[in-house]
């Protein structure tokens, strides 16, 4: 139920003083979090440089051998949260799809 236009009186249900409602221009921190075209680039950059750490190249291991479970507990471990843990899972599993249509 949205709020109804206010009446102009103290008291009821659509108490308080009329006002007119302005369009406010969107806030910079609404865009925490987005990821910007420049910094994909630099972690791409990153990825391939640096290559994966020992446990991502163990739980690629796991997941390649349908040990998902194992490979959830073992990332949840590291990661600390089953949110982060599953996100990684996922773009671990990308990159093993990514491999197995490039050979």
């Amino acid at each position: 139920m949205a709020p109804q236009q206010k009446s102009g009186i103290a008291v009821g249900l659509n108490k308080g003083h009329i006002t007119t409602v302005r369009e406010l221009k969107q806030k910079p921190s609404y865009r925490k979090g987005a990821l910007s075209k420049r910094t994909a680039f630099v972690r791409n950059i990153v990825r391939e440089v640096a290559g994966f750490a020992p446990y991502e190249r163990r739980v690629m291991e796991l997941i390649k051998n349908s040990k998902d479970k194992r490979a959830k507990k073992l990332t949840k471990k590291r990661l600390g949260t089953f949110v982060r843990a599953k996100k990684k899972i996922d773009e671990l599993s990308a990159v093993i799809a990514e491999s197995r249509r490039h050979h």
